[in-house]
């Protein structure tokens, strides 16, 4: 059951907004209830899973070298 951590009133301002004081995210999703009820839920914007140009590089060399088998000696791990 979630609990209420502050409570307190808050006022429009002339331009129709909200002030939230103490936020940990910088970003919400706001959902306007029929009844007036506002919900909103944090959002953490950050870029998408992106691998570097370089690391790309490196992966294509990598697999270019394994199929012309110019691979290292083999590296004996049984002791692990």
């Amino acid at each position: 059951m979630n609990t209420s951590v502050r409570e307190y009133d808050a006022k429009l301002d002339s331009k129709k907004r909200i002030t939230l004081r103490g936020c940990i995210f910088e970003y919400y999703h706001v959902k306007e209830k029929e009844d007036g009820t506002i919900l909103l839920e944090p959002r953490e914007l950050r870029e998408p899973f992106r691998i570097s140009e370089n690391t790309l590089h490196m992966m294509d060399t990598a697999v270019e070298n394994i199929k012309a088998e110019i691979t290292s000696d083999e590296i004996d791990l049984s002791e692990f």
